[in-house]
């Protein structure tokens, strides 16, 4: 989710990251605080998280992924540089895949709102980057899309990411897919929120307030996108009776999970079946100010997929990022991601949408975890 408000400190981290130097860094900072201008470094961490992601035996045969807002980028980007083990995706508020292209400057302007000064990338911009990157070997061949099945929203009141942007990753993805395997529903009252009919105490339709998760009638977004993924589910009366285990992210990151813009710890959902039985897995990114460090279990509780995935037996993971103001103990790497964002325009640096982004691997070291035979 992101507020005009926080443009210039954007700003910032991008003039920021053009200085490669550690002791240019290091000065500009000091600089800055002398200065008055809105850096922040970051407190030390806390206590170490102890649970281990459970070895559940998991089937990635029929992984899909989804998310809202930088999350939904999260979720294009990880099915296209993982797409022959990914099989569908359901985006709300997000566009094609690396459409900022490593700039921060891009994302806000062509990617989110774009106008007749900064206009989106064309179809055959996006195509001829994605398939440079295919041919390079840092993401799967594009031919894989051709089996996936997406579902995409967008809202007629959404001013953070507009409709066209969200129109031009349909068109993205008809470049391999038909018809039929690309749904795009549009809700003329909603703005940029998680739609859910789970959260009791969702906000209405058209709020822009957090925790960002709103009710738009009888909408449920969760369980039309994992029916248009995976096919017909097993009804649900609503209740969620699996169990939300927190988890170390850390031991799946290559480096300081902080560095990659993580926290240290992540959710996963089990259905009691899938302790004992075959069960698919869903990975939900959430959005920019939607962390566990923001709102807490919000969206893991109220987003929708928990009820879902008990009677369709599909384990959902919940990977989770942490905000950032600059500097943070321990560490020198400068990252400015003070929303809690998911990287889709480089700020955990230059290979984040593709396999080696260290967003994208950790995710894919969870599910190879997930995966893993059941321990007796």
């Amino acid at each position: 989710m992101y507020s005009p408000d926080v443009h210039h400190r954007h700003l910032l981290q991008h003039a920021m990251t053009m200085i490669t130097s550690a002791f240019l860094r290091r000065l500009a900072v000091a600089v800055l605080l002398m200065l008055g201008l809105p850096t922040v470094i970051a407190a030390p961490p806390l206590p170490g998280v102890s649970a281990e992601l459970p070895a559940l035996a998991a089937d990635l045969r029929e992984l899909t992924v989804s998310g809202v807002s930088s999350g939904a980028y999260m979720a294009v980007q990880f099915q296209v540089a993982y797409s022959q083990l990914v099989r569908g995706a359901g985006i709300i508020a997000g566009g094609p895949y690396d459409c900022a292209k490593g700039s921060i400057l891009r994302a806000l302007s062509r990617c989110m709102s774009p106008s007749s000064w900064a206009e989106l990338p064309s179809v055959a911009e996006l195509r001829a980057h994605a398939e440079a990157l295919a041919r390079a070997g840092h993401i799967d061949s594009l031919e894989h899309l051709r089996d996936d099945r997406v579902w995409l929203l967008s809202g007629g009141k959404d001013e953070t990411v507009h409709t066209a942007v969200v129109e031009r990753l349909a068109a993205f993805y008809a470049e391999w897919l038909p018809p039929a395997a690309i749904r795009f529903v549009q809700v003329p009252e909603a703005t940029h929120a998680m739609i859910s009919v789970a959260d009791r105490e969702a906000n209405p339709c058209s709020s822009m307030q957090a925790p960002f998760i709103n009710r738009c009638g009888n909408l449920d977004a969760a369980g039309e996108m994992l029916a248009q993924m995976l096919g017909p589910l097993q009804a649900t009366d609503g209740t969620a009776r699996g169990e939300v285990l927190s988890f170390d992210q850390r031991p799946f990151v290559d480096g300081q999970a902080i560095d990659a813009g993580l926290a240290d710890e992540a959710y996963v959902y089990v259905p009691q079946a899938c302790r004992s039985t075959l069960c698919r897995v869903h990975v939900a990114f959430h959005g920019c100010r939607q962390s566990a460090t923001q709102i807490g279990r919000r969206f893991v509780d109220g987003a929708g997929y928990n009820a879902w995935a008990d009677n369709n037996r599909i384990i959902v993971l919940y990977p989770q990022t942490v905000p950032r103001r600059g500097l943070a103990f321990g560490s020198w790497k400068w990252v400015y991601n003070p929303l809690g964002c998911w990287d889709w325009w480089g700020y955990s640096g230059s290979a984040y949408a593709t396999r080696d982004g260290l967003q994208i691997a950790a995710v894919r070291a969870m599910l190879k975890r997930l995966a893993a035979p059941r321990q007796r």
